[in-house]
Parts: structure tokens; C-alpha cells; sequence
């Protein structure tokens, strides 16, 4: 009888039909559970430090939403498990984003059938519906591929400080932190040690550049090799010109800002400024820093918290606003300006509902960003500023932060609620879209009726 009972409830309970983003709302949210847990056992930390249920909630949080804001000193608070944890959450958090609905729906013995596709096409920010599989195959192709180079390439460069075994670790979780723009250090400083190393100032800028152009970019580069025509996609063109120009003016821009500012960049010579605004400028989707944020002047700070905000490319590691959309929106306000009635780019037009979406996502994000600011400002007692370049940094899980004045980020000054509301901010960022997406996934609805077209005065 018992085991009937079993039966019946099992049946029902596998019976339940999900939508996508349950399902990987709930898969991320286990995750982050599982890790915290893994976190709170008495052997990832090390001896006299006290990590509280939020603590560790948050840490996993940030690492699986791979946005490096921590509450507590990775390389000093966590032991050689504990961190493997937090490296595992920060793997697993990455490829998530664009796997971790194949993956469940594999390993739950599903075949892929038509909403399940298109469950998948929206997950991995695809063009369509064809080759999936081959696509997964790619994303997990490059991902190790490039992980191993710069966990290479930083080993030898750390052998020159650290003995062999200690520098293949350093090597390896900084190559996985970078790629999957994390922004995770095993420094308590960040890379601040390293601001003029040429090195490693190389290899963590282009595994964090890599792992924010998305996925698309490189299976177009791939197709273009195999068939030797260069006929790149709009998307591949819109995202490296964007992504040029937003390299460009954030170096130079954040260059000009601090070029006078003794406790940042005076003292550097030229080269070296352009290094370091160029890192910071890079490291805008993955919180990697080489100088201390809170010395950097008001005027230089909202700069970068718009960079933030801004963020890397569709189908990445990197979150944000995207680099499409926001190039969409001024190209928007570009064809409006020139009263043209189409929005082009590279001799091809863009549809109206791909202008109608950037557009209401970026008033999406705003209006959270700046609504979970002024939350946060009622029960913090922290400056306006900080606690928006905070929130900015969460949600376009960046990980920079104007720090406690020690070694953590802001968030740890917070208090509990206020930390919630960060781990809360994190995860809309990283898995807001996604959810919002999925959801979304449904078959087609067309109205029966529209109503007559009324003019409204504006401006």
C-alpha cells in the first residue's frame, strides 16, 4: 500500500509541466542552495572565521550568477575546498546561461521536441531553431579550450612568483574566473599587485573580451573559416563595432577623467594609464580591478556604473543592458533624428519588434536599477552614489565594487535586508531576461481585433 502510494505521488510530482523559466529559475536556485550549504561545512572555511547563513547564501549567489561581488576574503576566508566550491558554482553558473536547459532536459531522458526547442533557441540567445545540438557542442568546445590557453599562460606567468603546484592553481582559477567573467581573485586586492604587468594584464583582458562577445560571434567566425566567403551576420558586425567603440571611448574616456587624480593614475606613465583604463574599461562584465575604485573621482565613477549597466553581448557570460540593444537604441534615436523611417545598420533594415524590445529592456533595466536604489537608500547608510554603482554592478553582474575599505565589496557593510537585495539583483540580472524569455515561449496569439489608431501630442 505504501508502495503504491509511492507510485501515485511520484507519477504526479514528475507529472507537473513547468514552464522553461521555472525550470531554470529552479535549477539556479538549487544551485545556489547546494553551494551555500557546501560553503557552511566546517572545512571550506578556515579556522576563526564566522560565515552566516547570508554570507554564504550570497557568496554562492555571486557565483553562480558569476558577479564577484563577495562579502568575504576569497583567498583568506575560504580554505582550498572552499574555494573549489566557489570555482564549481562559478563553471557551472557560466555555462548555465546557455546550457542548463539542455542539460536537465538530457539528463531527464527528453527528446527535444518543438517547444522544447524553442525553450532552448531563447535560452542560448540563437538565431534559430537548427543545429542546437551542434551549437551546444561549440559553446562547450571553446569554453574549455579557452579556459585551458589562459589557465596555461597564466601558470607560467605565476611559476615566476609562486612554486609550480601553487601557480597551476592560481593559473586555472583565475583562466575560469576571467572567461566566465566572474571577476573571483584569489588576491584579496583583486589584481591591483599586477596593474602594470603587461602579462597578466594581456591574458585576463582577452579571456574576459572572449567571454563577452557570446557564442554566435564565434560560431559565425567558424562557419566564415569553413567556407572561406566572409559574409559575416549583422549580429557578428553590430557586436564587434559596438563593442570596438565601447573599449575605445571607455579607455579614453576614463583616461581623461583621472588623467590629474594623484591617488589614481598621475603617477603612471602614459602607457601605463591607457593600460589601466583599458583594463577597467574591459573588466566593465567582470569586476576584475588594478586600482582601488574608491579613489576614483564621482565623474569617473558614473562613467564606468554606465559601462556596467551597459555590459557585454547576448548568448555571453557577461550580463547587462547588451551591447546590441543599447547600439539598437541609438540607432533608434539616430533614424528619428534624420526622420527616416527605418532603423538601418550595415545596409540592413532592423524589424520593429527587435526596436520595441530593446527599447523596453533598457527602460527595464533603468527603472530596476534606480527603484533598487532607492530601496536600498531608505534602509542603508551608505552614499547614493555607492549604493547605485552597488546595485548597477549586481544586476549587470559585473562584481566591481567601491569596497568596505578592506578587501570585500560594499555589500559587506550592508545589513541582511540589504544584502538579500543585492543576492536579489544579482540573480534578476543574470536570469531576469532568461526567465522573462522562456515565459514568453508560446505559441503565436493573434487578435481577433485592433482597436482605430488615436494621435497622442508627445515631447
Amino acid at each position: 500500500m505504501n508502495v503504491g502510494f509511492g507510485k501515485l505521488f511520484i507519477s504526479r510530482f514528475v507529472g507537473i509541466r513547468l514552464l522553461p523559466g521555472q525550470v531554470v529559475a529552479l535549477a539556479a536556485l538549487g544551485l545556489i542552495v547546494l553551494g551555500a550549504c557546501l560553503l557552511l561545512l566546517p572545512f571550506a572555511t578556515t579556522p576563526g572565521t564566522n560565515l552566516g547563513v547570508i554570507d554564504a547564501l550570497f557568496t554562492a549567489t555571486s557565483a553562480v550568477c558569476v558577479t564577484g561581488l563577495i562579502v568575504m576574503d576569497t583567498p583568506q576566508d575560504f580554505t582550498a575546498f572552499g574555494q573549489g566550491v566557489i570555482l564549481l558554482l562559478i563553471q557551472i553558473g557560466g555555462l548555465g546561461y546557455a546550457l542548463m536547459a539542455t542539460m536537465i532536459l538530457l539528463l531527464l531522458g527528453r527528446r527535444l521536441g518543438l517547444r522544447d526547442r524553442m525553450m532552448l533557441s531563447e535560452t542560448m540567445s540563437t538565431m534559430d531553431m537548427q543545429g542546437l545540438v551542434r551549437f551546444v557542442k561549440l559553446v562547450l568546445l571553446i569554453t574549455f579550450t579557452l579556459e585551458g590557453v589562459g589557465a596555461i599562460l597564466l601558470t607560467i606567468r605565476f611559476a615566476f612568483d609562486h612554486p609550480w603546484d601553487t601557480a597551476v592553481y592560481y593559473g586555472i582559477f583565475h583562466a575560469i574566473s576571467a572567461f566566465n567573467n566572474a571577476g573571483f581573485s584569489l588576491f584579496s586586492d583583486s589584481l591591483i599587485s599586477f596593474q602594470t604587468d603587461w602579462t597578466i594584464n594581456a591574458i585576463v583582458t582577452t579571456l574576459v573580451v572572449l567571454g563577452s562577445i557570446g557564442f554566435l560571434v564565434f560560431e559565425d567566425l567558424l562557419d566564415n573559416y569553413r567556407k572561406t566567403r566572409f559574409r559575416f551576420r549583422t549580429h557578428t558586425k553590430l557586436v564587434v563595432a559596438t563593442t570596438g567603440i565601447l573599449i575605445a571611448v571607455g579607455t579614453l574616456g576614463i583616461a581623461l577623467l583621472e588623467w590629474n587624480n594623484p591617488a589614481t593614475l598621475q603617477s603612471l606613465s602614459i602607457g601605463e594609464t591607457f593600460t589601466v583604463s583599458y583594463f577597467h574599461t574591459v573588466s566593465r562584465t567582470a569586476g576584475f580591478t588594478t586600482l582601488n575604485l574608491g579613489d576614483m573621482r564621482e565623474p569617473t565613477l558614473y562613467f564606468l556604473l554606465i559601462l556596467m549597466a551597459i555590459g557585454g553581448s547576448p548568448g555571453s557570460m557577461s550580463g547587462g543592458i547588451k551591447t546590441t540593444t543599447i547600439a539598437i537604441v541609438f540607432l533608434t534615436i539616430w533614424s528619428m533624428l534624420k526622420r527616416d523611417p527605418d532603423v538601418e545598420v550595415f545596409h540592413r533594415r532592423i524589424p520593429p519588434d527587435l526596436i520595441t524590445r530593446a527599447l523596453c529592456l533598457t527602460i527595464l533595466a533603468l527603472a530596476l536599477i534606480t527603484g533598487m536604489t532607492l530601496l536600498l537608500t531608505s534602509t542603508e547608510s551608505q552614499p547614493f552614489l555607492s549604493l547605485m554603482f552597488e546595485v548597477t554592478s549586481a544586476m549587470g553582474i559585473v562584481g566591481m565594487s567601491l569596497g568596505d575599505g578592506g578587501t570585500r565589496s560594499l555589500s559587506a557593510l550592508l545589513t541582511d535586508f540589504g544584502k538579500v537585495m543585492i543576492m536579489l539583483s544579482m540573480l534578476l540580472g543574470r536570469f531576469g531576461p532568461l526567465v522573462i524569455g522562456l515565459s514568453a515561449v508560446k505559441t503565436s496569439f493573434h487578435k481577433r481585433y485592433r482597436f482605430a489608431q488615436s494621435r497622442v501630442v508627445i515631447g
